[in-house]
């Protein structure tokens, strides 16, 4: 059973779906329903929000309890290539409606790295599940700041596109059993 919570003071959050800023006012009564990638998705009266990691403590979450968004599985052997990373932190960016990472959503089409002026660069092509959604640079801005988590990467693009346009057999069989496919 899920909690109300009441925001403890002013928070900046996005509206779901629109991708649009807005403040919560302290005192708004919200219910959590998600807390993948480093965010909060909330339920209030005015419909779904996005509230992000360091907004925590307006929850009355500590914000250094990183156990509420961890999504897990971020270790790699020490073999693994600077594609792996980044595949890997792609897989830490969540559709804050789903409950499925974007790689196994089957929303990233490309991912590759080139080194242009002795910097590496990364670049991903990626879509969304429906293309009127207004999180679309939301989640992209997600993509690339945990790309630029990783050591040695200088600069990361994450370009939305939209052919081919995503459909359902994209999600992969990991994504299929998480949201109760298979």
């Amino acid at each position: 059973m899920q909690t109300e919570i009441i925001t403890n003071r002013e928070v900046n959050a996005v509206q779901i779906p629109s991708g649009d800023p807005f403040v919560l006012p302290a005192g708004t009564a919200v219910i959590i329903t998600q807390t993948l990638g480093g965010s909060y998705t909330v339920a209030t009266q005015s419909g779904l929000a996005r509230i992000p990691s360091e907004d925590a403590d307006a929850l009355g979450i500590d914000p250094s309890d990183t156990t509420s968004t961890s999504t897990g599985g971020d270790s790699l052997p020490t073999d693994a290539t600077p594609e792996d990373h980044i595949w890997n932190q792609l897989k830490q960016v969540f559709d804050p409606e789903i409950p499925v990472d974007i790689v196994n959503l089957g929303l990233v089409y490309d991912c590759s790295l080139e080194e242009k002026d002795g910097k590496k660069i990364a670049n991903v092509k990626m879509t969304l599940t429906a293309p009127g959604c207004g999180m679309g640079p939301v989640i992209a801005a997600d993509a690339q700041a945990r790309i630029m988590t990783i050591e040695g990467i200088e600069d990361a693009h994450v370009d939305l596109v939209w052919d081919p346009p995503w459909n359902q057999d994209m999600i992969s069989e990991e994504g299929k059993m998480k949201l109760g496919m298979v």
